[in-house]
């Protein structure tokens, strides 16, 4: 196969004169919810799993509707096993009582959000064949923590189900893929609803085996970025190993959106830093990094963080009731902390200079850790929390996409939840049973 039109296909299997083999999309019997049988569409949908803000969100969720998708991606219980266990029964019965439903045929499915600010993305939701990163198919971009894999294979092996889609981009260049998208979505939706966020979401079925074979051929020449999801891709990873292939684990449910045509946004994800008061965090800077204060609303302290960080590593520290831009790191203490082995682009990210310099040698704060450490998308939830608790917000400055995209193509992982690709997809759309 010629790759020389997709340079995005370029891996370290071709230059071993490997055959590459591609993004292979698959279609599948979603599962959506019946609209006569919930109060709403917007109502019974979600963020991902981790944005939602715990305990918060997930109550907020559960009183929208009581068939919130929420129930089950974050299912409440005493334990880790009663809590799965809960979640496989709430959806037995939800596709017994029919508040779920199967669609007659497979189908890929277009999806589509637009916001008020003229913000419009569009990708294509189906079932993606697992790859190993030694293939080049599907580039990580972040590490993930055991934990959370754990946690969630557990959830996907009692459900028997792909709950939401992960978010991936690929670099498209109005292939065949995207023409058959945008003529899709001149069709009337299978469902159009808009959540409180203000966000419009409306979704289209492919399933003419024309449309959905010039899809996959189209795909077939790219590889693609994780933008969001790299906690659940590790987990269709492990759950595919467990089971003999064929099998339907061989694929997972991801949205693949075409970044040459819609480009995504690209946040920060925030830290909390639980049990460290601000004045500790701060005195503990004292001689390694200058430290200002900024008395400003946090639109404005944000603002400056990202004038800061034009110029070198930067953040903004919250939880006292004001902000505190701290930058300008001790070369040589940078020198001495970040790992010396990795490309010069992700030694001067913030997040390695967070984690290896402020986090392990001067805050002593495991990463990894729940008990010290939550990693929360919304700065102002970030604040209010830290503020309410005694804790510590660390607000971080978004990296580039372009930055994400290289260092993924030199195989190189960034530090875990260093980034945040959006629009995400909502939850409770659609859904992929495993047994269908």
């Amino acid at each position: 196969m010629n790759t020389a039109g997709h340079p995005e296909a370029t891996t370290r299997r071709d230059l071993e004169l490997t055959p590459f083999r591609g993004l292979e999309l698959t279609p599948f019997r979603g599962l959506r919810y019946d609209p006569d049988r919930v109060g709403s569409l917007a109502a019974v949908t979600s963020p991902p799993y981790d944005v939602v803000v715990r305990p918060d969100g997930v109550h907020y969720l559960q009183s929208a509707d009581p068939h919130n998708i929420v129930r089950l991606i974050l299912p409440e219980a005493d334990t880790p096993t009663a809590r799965n266990a809960q979640a496989a029964d709430t959806l037995h019965r939800w596709l017994t009582e029919g508040v779920l439903t199967a669609d007659p045929e497979p189908g890929l499915y277009v999806y589509e959000q637009r916001d008020g600010n003229g913000m419009l993305q569009r990708g294509i939701i189906g079932a993606l064949r697992v790859s190993d990163p030694a293939e080049g198919v599907v580039l990580p971009h972040e590490d993930v923590m055991p934990h959370i894999v754990a946690d969630r294979a557990d959830l996907m092996r009692a459900t028997s189900a792909n709950l939401e889609p992960l978010l991936l981009t690929y670099r498209g260049n109005d292939g065949a893929a995207s023409e058959v998208v945008e003529r899709t979505a001149e069709k009337p939706p299978l469902l159009a609803t808009t959540t409180e966020d203000g966000f419009s979401h409306r979704l289209w079925s492919i399933t003419d085996p024309a449309d959905v074979a010039r899809v996959q051929s189209d795909l077939a020449h790219h590889q693609a970025l994780i933008a969001d999801g790299h906690h659940r891709w590790a987990t269709y990873r492990r759950l595919r190993a467990e089971h003999p292939s064929p099998s339907p684990w061989d694929y997972g449910l991801v949205l693949l959106v075409d970044t040459a045509r819609y480009p995504l946004r690209v946040r920060a994800i925030h830290r909390l830093l639980h049990g460290l008061p601000v004045p500790d965090a701060l005195s503990a800077l004292q001689g390694h990094f200058r430290v200002r204060r900024v008395d400003a609303p946090l639109p404005e302290a944000l603002t400056s963080l990202g004038e800061a960080a034009g110029s070198g590593n930067a953040f903004l520290l919250a939880g006292d009731g004001t902000f505190h831009l701290v930058d300008r790191p001790d070369p040589d203490l940078l020198t001495r902390t970040v790992p010396a082995d990795r490309p010069e682009a992700w030694r001067t990210l913030d997040a390695a200079v967070l984690h290896a310099t402020l986090l392990d040698h001067i805050w002593h704060v495991p990463e990894d850790s729940p008990a010290h450490i939550a990693y929360i998308h919304d700065a102002a939830a970030t604040v209010r929390k830290a503020e309410r608790d005694g804790s510590t917000a660390v607000l971080m400055h978004p990296v580039h996409e372009d930055v994400v995209r290289e260092l993924a193509r030199q195989g190189v992982t960034m530090p875990r939840k260093s980034t945040s690709f959006g629009p995400k997809p909502a939850s409770g759309l659609v859904l992929r049973a495993l047994n269908i």
